[in-house]
């Protein structure tokens, strides 16, 4: 019995061990990891959306919390004024979430540009959201206010051959980019301020 006890205790103790050292690595490489992914995963994204401004849009972020979600917004400056961010949401596609990041000018609540970050849909078919812009091309000029879906739920985006699954996921995404622009614009605007100055 003495040495069931013994061996409960020294296993609760590594066990202790083994999760306060995961706990403290994954601290202390969590804002790296977080640079890798804004520099390799949704940086060629960020800059692409927000080409040509004057400024490093991923040097230029801020945070906002949206319900209980922490989310990063990339400032563009062009002709000297903070006028267009860009942030990410995703929707559920075929083979999981696909991530959308969505650039908005504040001045007229228009998409400037979208770009596909991240998926898991088949190659060949719903990997073309990412692969091939045509999709999200759609998106530029329309309202970020308005509801976007494809022309068979009635909206205006025509859908990707083969990926319906997909092109939906990428409209929800981009409609909840508009959802959560519409409650954040006053913080937005704010913000916007303390940069191009």
């Amino acid at each position: 019995m003495r040495e069931m006890i013994k061996m409960v205790i020294v296993l609760a103790v590594l066990s202790s061990f083994s999760g306060g050292l995961l706990a403290a690595i994954r601290s202390g490489t969590k804002e790296q990891i977080e640079n890798q992914q804004l520099e390799f995963v949704k940086g060629p994204a960020i800059r692409k959306i927000l080409a040509n401004a004057s400024n490093d849009p991923i040097a230029d972020r801020f945070k906002l919390m949206y319900g209980d979600t922490e989310i990063s917004f990339f400032v563009g400056i062009f002709d000297g004024k903070a006028n267009k961010i860009a942030f990410e949401s995703s929707g559920k596609g075929y083979g999981g979430n696909v991530g959308l990041m969505v650039g908005i000018d504040i001045e007229n609540d228009k998409i400037v540009a979208a770009n596909v970050t991240t998926h898991s849909e088949t190659p060949g078919l719903g990997a073309n959201a990412k692969d091939k812009p045509d999709l999200v091309n759609q998106f530029i000029g329309l309202s970020i206010l308005a509801p976007i879906k494809v022309t068979n739920d009635g909206g205006q985006i025509n859908a990707m051959s083969g990926a319906t699954i997909t092109s939906r996921a990428v409209c929800y995404a981009a409609t909840d980019v508009g959802k959560i622009y519409q409650k954040l614009k006053p913080q937005l605007v704010e913000k916007l301020q303390d940069f191009g100055k």
